[in-house]
């Protein structure tokens, strides 16, 4: 089994926790996948999976290999093993496509005569001595010589008995059941025309009380007390056709061509390689009550449930965004030069740099004044001090750079469309990338005035009031712009009436940016009592009617969706709540983020669902936000996920922002690529194939705002 950082990181963190204060927290159980080493013997090609006393076995394509604590046994015995089985006295049977071997010896059964064209699909041991052989062209039975099935001339899938003795075959032309020596085609008499006359997997549970069986749009049970059932798309199965049932402890799991599913009290998908080493499961296995094996062509996977807090996530969250994720300061994801391989994680420049580093800041600043962690408070210190840098990298008074680094790093150039330059900070020691947008404002105003708040200390707070009024200054200074090395304004550092009101470039932007100024005006008022900053609100407010125009901050209805800009939209609501109650142009701020937030609430991203219901006073679907930072990855690679295939979603007959394919409704980030609030939650397909390893900003945040406003507990 490969070392797994995230488990190790978990127990480590659990292992130290006091025993009686966690019992007063609230528990949930964290879906975490590792990946099984095999012998290298054994090929990857694993095709069945059996438990076997203390045992488990695990047949390849090259033979029979047994694990048992921790250690594996075996040796190769073959190249093409196609299927296997495992008799009443617990020996394993293989198969391949036209005989069949015990393990461990020479003497080989051969396919009759008669069936030497066809391939050997399923194997099952009915009693002692009794070897029913599914192929390609029907049922044969071996019990020291070979019976032909003549009932039966179609492809066996699969092979199972019930409590009353009763075999089931699961054919292409038929669910064919034997009660008391007599075949019977169950679709000549009963079963539903919806099935196909096709069948695909078996089994068995309730001690054979309940047969279930799998058609190409179903899993359904035939029950002896008539209790049967039928699951479809309908009832949320997300794909099919399911070639594999496996009964675990109260839950059951199906294995597909596309990924791996788990029926509880609700549904959960596994597919791509955040959770599968392949997409195509050939078998599935209970290991305990909380984890199972699942088999492929390409290795074993082990998804288990391990029990945990959310304050326990963050930790483990907050370590891995410390190891691979800080470049000199700045926040952010890292790229991995080897598919989902941390140890090759490195680090690049980005053009959102400064966002992104405030948003681990405002997370930070949460933590300690939730916590008063002495490691909160010094990350929350060196983050600020990294925007301080950011600005003092430029030589321009109040502009803060996009990102920066050494003068003797590589960076990478932007690849917007919009031009964005490098250049050398005035001592020659770094260097920065130009062309600010509001982006990087929004996230500066916001978080350092939440470090001041909850954080800094005399000298630090001077320092943070500085800084705000020195990009206050520069904004109110040039026209309400920000202006860039060459003298001009940046393409999206605008807040201008010129522009909001009287371009129709602007149009989009005109709620959203009167919105951030009027918040980022307020901030400094609030800290300074500067009339200049209280003159240019009045003039915002009252000439232009910026506070009217704040109310449509976020575009909606038939209008384009911009994900990327709720953050631009949320965060100066928070400074405005905090600092401007007493305004009388507050009930038009809270009357836009009640709009806001109307338009978000299906998107199901956690810090919306914070935000308002701290802002707003009231409960702000909070138990969704819980159920997303629970689901939400310890694994925070970005895969490839991949949903357009599911019949469980519904297509949204409009495409995305970026005319991609989406759903009808969001998807979780367990089964989708929400790592950011600037994606769409329902995108179908997205990711990065593993290149990219994602900071923990997105669960961080939200969980410490959450943690600090008493909406989560400890």
């Amino acid at each position: 089994m490969k070392p797994n950082l995230f488990i190790f990181l978990l127990l480590l963190i659990m292992g130290t926790a006091d025993v009686q204060s966690q019992q007063s927290k609230r528990s949930f159980l964290q879906t975490v996948k590792t990946d099984i080493t095999l012998p290298s013997n054994a090929g990857q090609n694993v095709i069945k999976l059996f438990s076997v006393g203390q045992q488990v076995v695990a047949v390849t394509s090259r033979g029979v290999f047994r694990y048992q604590d921790g250690n594996w046994m075996g040796k190769q015995n073959g190249l093409d093993w196609r299927n296997a089985a495992v008799d009443k006295q617990g020996k394993v049977w293989l198969s391949s496509v036209d005989f069949i071997q015990q393990e461990n010896t020479v003497e080989k059964i051969s396919l009759p005569e008669f069936f030497k064209k066809d391939t050997i699909l399923c194997l099952f041991w009915e009693d002692n001595k009794t070897l029913q052989v599914g192929t390609t062209g029907g049922l044969i039975t071996w019990n020291g010589k070979w019976n032909i099935q003549s009932e039966i001339k179609a492809k066996v899938n699969a092979i199972m008995m019930d409590a009353q003795k009763q075999l089931w075959v699961a054919t292409g032309e038929g669910l064919w059941c034997r009660s008391k020596g007599v075949w019977g085609n169950m679709d000549e008499t009963m079963m539903d025309r919806g099935n196909g006359r096709t069948y695909f997997a078996l089994q068995q549970q309730k001690k054979g009380a309940e047969i279930l069986l799998s058609t190409p749009y179903s899993v359904a049970c035939i029950a002896e007390t008539g209790d049967h059932w039928v699951l479809s798309a309908t009832n949320g199965l997300p794909y099919g056709p399911v070639k594999v049932i496996t009964v675990a402890d109260g839950s059951l799991w199906f294995g597909t061509d596309k990924g791996a599913i788990k029926k509880d009290s609700g549904w959960h998908y596994y597919n791509g390689k955040r959770w599968l080493p392949d997409n195509k499961v050939n078998d599935i296995r209970p290991i305990d009550s909380h984890t199972v094996w699942i088999a492929t062509s390409n290795g074993i996977s082990q998804i288990q449930q391990i029990k945990m807090t959310l304050g326990q996530k963050a930790d483990s969250i907050t370590k891995i965004t410390e190891l691979r994720h800080n470049r000199r300061g700045l926040i952010n994801h890292s790229k991995l030069k080897i598919p989902g391989d941390i140890s090759s994680s490195n680090l690049e420049n980005e053009d959102n740099d400064g966002l992104w580093t405030a948003c681990y800041l405002a997370a930070q600043c949460f933590r300690y004044a939730a916590t008063k962690s002495s490691e909160a408070k010094e990350i929350a210190i060196r983050t600020y001090e990294a925007l301080e840098r950011l600005e003092a990298v430029t030589g321009i008074s109040g502009y803060p750079a996009r990102s920066y680094a050494l003068a003797t790093d590589r960076v990478k150039q932007s690849m917007s469309p919009h031009p964005k330059k490098w250049h050398p900070s005035p001592d020659g020691k770094w260097q920065w990338l130009d062309d600010t947008s509001s982006d990087e404002i929004v996230g500066h105003l916001f978080s350092i005035a939440l470090f001041y708040d909850l954080v800094a200390d005399k000298n630090q707070k001077d320092k943070a009031k500085g800084l705000l009024e020195r990009i206050m200054n520069h904004i109110i200074d040039n026209d309400f712009r920000m202006i860039d090395f060459d003298g001009k304004p940046t393409r999206w550092g605008i807040w201008t009436p010129d522009s909001l009101n009287l371009s129709k470039n602007w149009i989009y932007e005109r709620g959203l940016n009167s919105l951030q100024i009027l918040s980022h005006l307020k901030t400094l008022i609030h800290f300074t009592g500067n009339p200049k900053y209280e003159k240019a609100y009045k003039e915002l407010v009252e000439k232009h009617g910026y506070a009217q125009n704040s109310v449509q901050a976020k575009i909606i209805g038939p209008f384009e969706n911009s994900h990327s800009d709720d953050i631009l939209n949320f965060f100066p609501y928070y400074n405005l709540f905090r600092y401007a109650k007493d305004d009388p142009n507050f009930p038009l701020y809270k009357k836009s983020l009640e709009r806001t937030w109307k338009a978000v609430r299906l998107d199901r991203m956690p810090v919306w669902n914070v935000i308002a219901s701290a802002l707003l006073k009231k409960d702000c679907d909070i138990q969704v936000a819980r159920e997303e930072l629970e689901q939400y990855p310890l694994d925070l690679i970005n895969w490839t996920m991949e949903n357009s295939h599911r019949w469980d979603l519904q297509h949204d007959k409009m495409a995305g922002r970026f005319s991609e394919n989406q759903s009808t409704k969001s998807i979780s980030a367990t089964e989708g690529n929400v790592w950011r609030w600037n994606t769409n939650p329902r995108q179908m397909d997205s990711g990065y194939g593993g290149t990219q390893e994602e900071d923990g900003s997105y669960f961080l945040f939200a969980y410490w705002m959450g943690r600090y406003y008493g909406l989560f507990e400890k």
